[in-house]
């Protein structure tokens, strides 16, 4: 068995073997991880390989300061070369690049099987080869400075606090770590000069520390002038890296939509959410009809842009295709509807309100005149809420809501409608509901006899007429969405 500078080749191989291995178990499971589930683009793949570097990274960094340790006490005395003193490391960031590929290999091969969204982004890679490279160089000159049994360990750890904290800080110093930044938003987009310019300090970091440690061993002037020129080349890449602004959304994705019932555009990549995310607001849509929300279009938005909806759209934010996604997106839209109240009596009525457009059962509460108004409600048909609604929409969106909207409170009489008469003042003002719509006759009916009035008589709930100025109960809502 050749022995190389006391370490056996046969066990280098073992060892490199083994590390290819474990990094490859360990960058699958990190990029599983970062993976955005349920998304077929090809920005999802590269995000997630980056961002396994976190993980990948501090093994790298280990097994480097091993071998850097083993190497030393095996040269103990000897001179060395510039090629012989570069060889090693440069053996392991091989090594570890190899394992980098291997892991962008399979979760790439579903990529290609499938029609994917987007595009694969070299510049991106080349920036994830490169910072696993800074890791393995980092772990190197940490095992040939402090030769002991617990530097390996030692290095990996502190390489783990030292870039999570970087890619972390929110701010200037996230930018030299090498990551996309997390959560990852698809519409951001992976520019590819962002990456260009990382990889460009990344890789001068590197040569830096590498030829100046060589420098040190080697006692050569040349290369210590190569490591001062690595020190000029990280310079410049961390000017450029800090003056690039902060990556805005992608304007010009072009969405996948889906145009029945209602029309529901997302991110190509997030194609397979589109009839489940349909149903989940086909149901609002209808009820939204005739008011100032109605809309015909949901339209998935950036993460970090705020929800307005306007009449005709209904923005969405969709993080990701998880179990459950469409209802989440539902109900952070319904509540972008109208703000939160501010007195407990006013949030009780905005959130039978609510409730009802997220389809969930009307909820229950411990003030006598939310468990009346919650009663009141439900005791309405479909079609008189959806009117209701439309009488009341800016009283619900301006908290103006109350216990006249719901039937008059406890102390009113429960009634579904009040009498046509004015209410004089001094008098309990309660809001009418309009009835339910009845079928058109083929004949024009018999004009019909008018009765006396009957004081003691209470009032028919389905004949009494809606207020003046509002529309015939039997014709439908206004709006895009047909009334189910």
């Amino acid at each position: 068995m050749r022995e190389h500078a006391g370490v056996s080749r046969e066990e280098l191989k073992h060892s490199a073997a083994v590390t290819v291995a474990v990094l490859l178990a360990v960058g699958l499971v990190a990029a599983w991880n970062v993976l955005i589930p349920g998304v077929d683009a090809w920005e999802n793949i590269v995000a997630a390989v980056i961002g396994s570097l976190r993980l990948t990274g501090p093994v790298a960094a280990a097994f480097a300061a091993w071998v850097a340790l083993r190497k030393r006490r095996a040269l103990r005395g000897r001179s060395l070369t510039t090629w012989r003193a570069l060889k090693a490391p440069l053996a392991i960031v091989v090594v570890v690049l190899g394992s980098f590929g291997a892991t962008v290999l399979v979760l790439a091969v579903k990529t290609v099987l499938t029609d994917q969204a987007g595009r694969l982004s070299l510049s991106a890679l080349g920036m994830g080869m490169a910072g696993l490279a800074l890791y393995s160089v980092i772990g190197w000159v940490a095992g040939w400075v402090l030769p002991k049994p617990y530097t390996p360990a030692i290095a990996g750890l502190a390489c783990y606090v030292v870039f999570s904290w970087l890619a972390d800080d929110r701010g200037w110093a996230d930018k030299l770590a090498p990551g996309t930044g997390e959560p990852y938003d698809l519409f951001q987009g992976l520019s590819g000069a962002p990456f260009f310019d990382q990889t460009i300090w990344l890789l001068g970091i590197t040569a830096a520390l590498l030829l100046g440690w060589a420098a040190l061993v080697t006692r050569q002037a040349t290369v210590l002038a190569c490591a001062l020129l690595g020190v000029l080349c990280a310079g410049m890449g961390v000017t450029r890296v800090l003056a690039e602004p902060k990556p805005a959304a992608a304007m010009d994705i072009s969405h996948s939509c889906h145009e029945w019932p209602i029309t529901v555009c997302v991110h190509p990549g997030m194609r397979a959410g589109l009839t489940e995310l349909g149903a989940a607001f086909t149901q609002i849509a209808s009820r939204l009809a005739g008011t100032p929300a109605a809309f015909t279009l949901v339209e998935q938005r950036p993460l970090d842009e705020e929800l307005k909806p306007s009449y005709g759209l209904a923005p969405v934010h969709i993080p990701d295709l998880s179990p459950g996604f469409a209802e989440e997106a539902a109900y952070e839209y319904v509540e972008s509807l109208a703000p939160r109240c501010n007195d407990a009596v006013a949030e009780g009525y905005r959130g039978i309100v609510v409730a009802w457009l997220r389809g969930e059962p009307l909820p229950g509460a411990p003030l006598p005149e939310h468990q009346y108004a919650t009663a009141w409600f439900s005791s309405l048909s479909e079609y008189q809420r959806r009117e209701w609604l439309r009488m009341f929409y800016s009283d619900f969106q301006g908290c103006r809501l109350s216990s006249t909207h719901f039937g008059g409170g406890p102390a009113q009489a429960p009634q579904v409608a009040p009498p046509v008469s004015r209410p004089t003042s001094g008098t309990s003002h309660v809001y009418p509901v309009y009835p339910e719509p009845v079928p058109t006759p083929s004949a024009a009916p018999a004009p019909a006899v008018p009765a006396t009035p009957d004081a003691t008589a209470a009032p028919d709930a389905s004949a009494t007429p809606g207020p003046q100025g509002t529309p015939s109960p039997g014709t439908p809502p206004p709006g895009g969405v047909p009334a189910t």
